[in-house]
């Protein structure tokens, strides 16, 4: 793959093929989405007289899909302004523009004949060296070839994204058998540094890796269950978190994916495999049949294996009961194993756990994970070439946290295949060759090196270098200081790495003086800062059980003097005389987005949810937050030589309603990131672009940001706001307890009772900030607020 892509087109505008638009948008791709001519015209269209021949009509399925995108949920986009990087068009009147693009997603129905059919069409207008792919979750790659010229079949693949494609970050890439392996490895590259895919190559089988194996474990498991006799909610019991999978489990994955859909994926199998034995598994079961003859398919038709219905104590979740097919109110499973399971941290541990305490569960459990781990490894060779392709398809497109030789790994490789050998199954023949060579485990560490078993021995995982992890860091001994909260790391090539790692990443004490600390350290040893981690979420905010208790025992100095630690740390951070830049992912809230807020530049993963949330926990932002907006709002307004109350009036409602961004590029949308900042899709790119970051601002002489005054609106500007939220409470949108802490947030981000466009110093906005945050501790309401929230994890409104 010679050339960049930076156009693309898209045929098929339903659920899918607009979710892939919508990604090739985010990542700042044009996007051409074609669908066929409708044969009729809408109620709508009749009554506006338009006619077949308009162009509105003929090209209602793209636009209709275009417009969606803004509606649906999750949403697709990152920004709902992205849509504009989309264009629709229809078969008919514009498939001759793809010779203007890059790159051709097909995405129509899965069907063989219509596939070949659209993709001779396709070849009639295509341009030598433009990639033609295929998204299908398992149609046979070389079949939909079949009659295409040899130089488009040089650059035709399979990419099966999985849906939703913006947040599932597996993407299949299946070769045919003339597929040109520099596109495959060009193509690799891009979908995973620009559309922030993890990527694998499949082999073309049906269903491909994921499909394949997750189908086969799903049915595994549905034959167990007849067998044995579980209900739904003891199936799911056991085969979510307690063994490292999503919360959905068994049952309520296969009613988020469809049960016809799901009947679709296996029967694929059925129709494809030729040994007996395999064959008989992928045989649909007569219960699902049964379900899809009644129209119950799930999360779509309202009723699957859940039913949500509407009682006098709100809506209740109801489970089927197979045996007599209706539904009943959930029964509470639990035993010594899955309770062993919740004990446990992490998912091998876990899944030890589970398997480790031997009643009816733990039973279940093993022999579930028995013919799951033992089909992975029969297929290696047949749909992949090595295991790393199967595990990390299995965790990015089940959401597993293990893949399944990880945890073969993590129960015990030797142990456990001495137990199926013992019960009579057929353990294939390379596993037992691979322990007799004296192996214990299919992957080894060395030096924070990954290794994979191959044939010959271990062979090394190639990760690219764009992808750095702390944890492979500290295995290497980088690490330069360390407390109880966070650590300082080597990167190399002179960046540290400040890493939270407290109880959700929450900023403490610990946390405040190791950033002292690493200050110290850099300054004299590295070039400049990261902070980052790669925790589940970035950091949650401060310590909110600490400032509660100190609360509660009216510990007033104590409060005042962790918050002055707090602002004096980021000030600090703020003018320190080396570049620092922030890396945050997922969730960053409270004092996450304050200990961003100071950093020369920060570089987001697109998924970050970032939001000064305080008033949530009946508190105001008092670790700079309010400050770094009233600053950013007043350089804003001289820039655009405007009047500054609109700029605070919008960061008033931001921080008083608790928006959280919906992605990077919604935080910058929101101004809670600034237009310099960056996104970046890949979120195991992340570090590794920060350091860039640091790298480039260190070798262009970089200067600290000096210290300005700054206008704020003042008494007027104050009373402004204070008038907008007596309106909400008059209106009986918001508490007596709301109204006083936005009549607190206003004196703040007004800068007090001074005149308007008075010039104020950051330290006096941050003395604002702590006195407001202060008075509200020692509300009720507010502490009453914190409790809810450490004791129930959501808001109290009161």
């Amino acid at each position: 793959m010679n050339k960049p892509i930076r156009k693309a087109a898209v045929i098929g505008s339903g659920i899918m093929g607009s979710g892939i638009a919508a990604q090739l948008a985010n990542a700042g791709i044009s996007c051409l989405l074609l669908d066929i001519v409708p044969q009729r015209l809408s109620d709508a269209e009749m009554a506006a007289g338009l006619t077949l021949d308009h162009p509105f009509v003929r090209n209602r399925l793209a636009t209709s899909a275009i417009a969606g995108l803004s509606k649906t949920k999750p949403a697709p986009l990152y920004d709902n302004a992205f849509a504009e990087r989309i264009t629709p068009g229809n078969l008919e009147d514009h498939l001759h523009l793809i010779a203007d693009v890059d790159w051709v997603i097909e995405v129509v129905v899965e069907n063989l004949a219509i596939k070949q059919q659209l993709l001779a069409q396709v070849e009639r207008h295509w341009k030598p060296g433009t990639i033609v792919s295929s998204n299908t979750s398992g149609i046979s790659i070389n079949a939909m070839a079949e009659g295409r010229s040899e130089e488009f079949g040089r650059h035709f693949l399979g990419t099966h994204f999985f849906n939703p494609p913006r947040y599932m970050k597996l993407l299949e890439i299946i070769p045919g058998q003339s597929t040109d392996p520099e596109l495959v490895q060009g193509l690799s590259r891009f979908c995973e540094q620009k559309l922030g895919k993890t990527v694998v190559l499949a082999k073309d089988t049906p269903n491909f890796i994921a499909n394949r194996i997750g189908t086969y474990g799903l049915l595994v498991t549905l034959r167990e269950m007849a067998e044995k006799g579980y209900t739904v909610e003891e199936v799911d019991a056991v085969t979510g978190p307690a063994m490292g999978r999503p919360k959905s489990a068994t049952f309520r994955t296969l009613d988020l994916v469809g049960l016809d859909t799901f009947l679709h994926v296996a029967d694929n199998v059925y129709a494809n495999v030729s040994d007996e034995a395999e064959k008989q598994v992928f045989a649909a079961p007569s219960s699902l049949k049964d379900m899809v003859s009644r129209g119950w398919l799930g999360e779509k038709s309202g009723q699957g294996f859940y039913r949500k219905i509407k009682g006098e104590k709100g809506s209740e979740i109801l489970s089927l009961n197979l045996q007599t097919m209706e539904y009943a109110p959930q029964r509470k499973v639990t035993s010594a194993s899955l309770e062993a399971a919740k004990l446990a941290k992490g998912a091998a541990a876990k899944t030890k756990a589970l398997l480790g305490t031997q009643d009816r569960y733990s039973q279940l459990a093993w022999d579930v994970l028995k013919q799951v781990l033992i089909y992975s490894a029969a297929k290696l060779g047949e749909i992949a070439d090595n295991i790393r392709e199967i595990d990390e398809a299995m965790k990015w497109g089940f959401n597993w946290e293990l893949g399944p030789f990880e945890t073969w790994d993590a129960i015990g490789l030797v142990r456990t295949v001495e137990k199926m050998e013992a019960e009579g199954l057929t353990v294939p023949a390379w596993v037992k060759d691979w322990i007799a060579e004296g192996n214990t485990s299919f992957y080894k560490k060395d030096g924070g090196s990954l290794f994979q078993a191959a044939v010959g021995g271990y062979a090394p995982v190639a990760l690219p270098p764009e992808q750095i992890s702390l944890r492979d860091l500290k295995a290497q001994n980088r690490v330069v200081r360390s407390n109880s909260g966070a650590s300082l790391i080597d990167l190399g090539d002179g960046v540290a790495c400040l890493e939270f790692h407290s109880p959700n990443n929450a900023i403490g004490a610990d946390i405040l003086q190791m950033i002292l600390q690493s200050m110290d350290e850099v300054r004299d040893n590295f070039e400049g800062l990261v902070i980052a981690n790669q925790g589940r979420n970035f950091c949650v905010g401060a310590n909110l059980m600490l400032l509660l208790m100190e609360a509660q025992d009216e510990e007033w100095d104590e409060i005042d003097d962790i918050i002055r630690l707090f602002q004096n740390t980021m000030y600090r951070l703020k003018r320190f005389e080396k570049p620092v830049i922030a890396a945050p992912h997922r969730m960053t809230l409270g004092g996450g987005v304050e200990a961003c807020m100071p950093a020369d530049q920060v570089i987001a993963a697109a998924e970050t949810y970032y939001g000064l949330v305080e008033v949530g926990v009946g508190l105001i932002p008092a670790g700079g937050g309010c400050k770094e907006l009233a600053l950013r709002a007043s350089q804003q307004a001289m820039l655009a030589e405007a009047d500054l109350q609109p700029y605070i009036n919008h960061y008033f409602q931001t921080v008083g309603t608790a928006t959280v961004s919906s992605s990077g590029h919604d935080a910058k949308r929101l101004g809670l990131l600034k237009s310099t900042d960056r996104v970046v899709l890949n979120p195991d790119q992340l570090i590794y672009e920060a350091k860039q970051a640091v790298l480039k601002l260190a070798g262009s002489g970089y200067e600290p940001i000096p210290e300005t005054k700054f206008r704020v609106v003042g008494s007027e500007g104050k009373a402004v706001l204070q008038l907008g939220a007596l309106g909400m409470h008059e209106g009986g949108y918001i508490s007596d307890h709301d109204l006083l802490i936005a009549n607190k947030l206003a004196h703040v981000l007004a800068g007090g009772d001074v005149p308007a466009g008075t010039l104020v110093t950051e330290q006096y906005m941050l003395d604002l900030e702590r006195e407001a945050f202060l008075s509200l501790c020692g509300e009720p309401k507010t502490q009453q607020r914190m409790q809810h929230m450490l004791s129930k994890g959501k808001p109290l409104r009161n």
